[in-house]
């Protein structure tokens, strides 16, 4: 029975609402209609300032390049996913075992850092593993840890994110070349590569991909095929994405070309 398009472009917006972002691609297959239906149903949706257009499908109308979280907000969006993909990331440091790991600030790597600590050492000369971080909640959950010497790096802290920023973070970090950076994101496209509201932020996440020998970036599938205001890495500056999601075909077109590896977080 052919649906009405009031009825549909209902069902649409609840779409959005609930995943965040989809592609007008996953949306004609959904209701069984053509991809022009889909952007005229877009369109008028946009129009009635439910939602937001952007490259490829639509994201809520209060989604835009400059919206930022707080980090307690952030600790329990997406957490299910947040937990596989530290997991996952987890599972990569133990098989590299690297000797020095900057971490970035965030809620997906504050879920890394608990599942860390959860971890038994495996390094098998009982040496302590440096971390290096300008989070205060991550530095704060690894003082007491026997397997980690913790680093926290200065600079001004910002209250939203709870991490240090700033001329003096960056000088520190450009001194440094650790073995692995694990880096958060708000947005990773095939074009734009990664990005973050703050500019600040921006700054010393840059500074942390330049600064690393190896570059993992963790990002649930909310953030995939999304451009937020300030971009800080190119995809081809990355080594590893670990995701719960599959990205799009020109997102994981053009993180292949620039030869990154995907690493897909799944239920054991």
């Amino acid at each position: 029975m052919q649906m009405f398009a009031e009825e549909r472009q209902r069902l649409v917006a609840a779409r959005v609402a609930e995943a965040g972002r989809v592609s007008v691609t996953e949306l004609a297959e959904r209701f069984a209609v053509t991809t022009e239906t889909v952007r005229r149903d877009l369109a008028a949706l946009e129009q009635a300032g439910v939602l937001r257009r952007v490259h490829g499908g639509a994201v809520p109308a209060d989604d835009v390049s400059t919206t930022e979280t707080t980090l307690s907000e952030r600790l329990v969006q997406h957490l299910p996913q947040k937990l596989l993909i530290a997991e996952a990331a987890a599972q990569l440091i133990a098989t590299s075992r690297p000797g020095s790991v900057l971490l970035d600030a965030g809620s997906s790597t504050e879920a890394l850092v608990d599942v860390l600590l959860r971890m038994r050492p495996s390094r098998s000369n009982g040496a302590e593993q440096h971390i290096i971080t300008n989070a205060l909640p991550i530095a704060d959950k690894l003082a007491a840890s026997p397997a980690h010497a913790v680093h926290l790096l200065g600079g001004r802290i910002r209250g939203l994110t709870k991490a240090a920023v700033g001329p003096e973070t960056i000088d520190a970090v450009e001194r440094l070349r650790p073995d692995l950076a694990v880096i958060g994101t708000n947005g990773v496209d095939a074009a734009f590569g990664l990005s973050t509201p703050d500019t600040d932020e921006a700054a010393v996440k840059a500074a942390f991909v330049r600064a690393a020998r190896r570059v993992v970036v963790l990002a649930d599938g909310s953030k995939l095929g999304v451009e937020t205001l300030v971009q800080f890495a190119r995809l081809d500056q990355l080594d590893s994405l670990v995701t719960d999601a599959d990205p799009e075909p020109d997102l994981a077109a053009a993180l292949d070309k620039a030869g990154v590896e995907v690493v897909k977080a799944v239920n054991p």
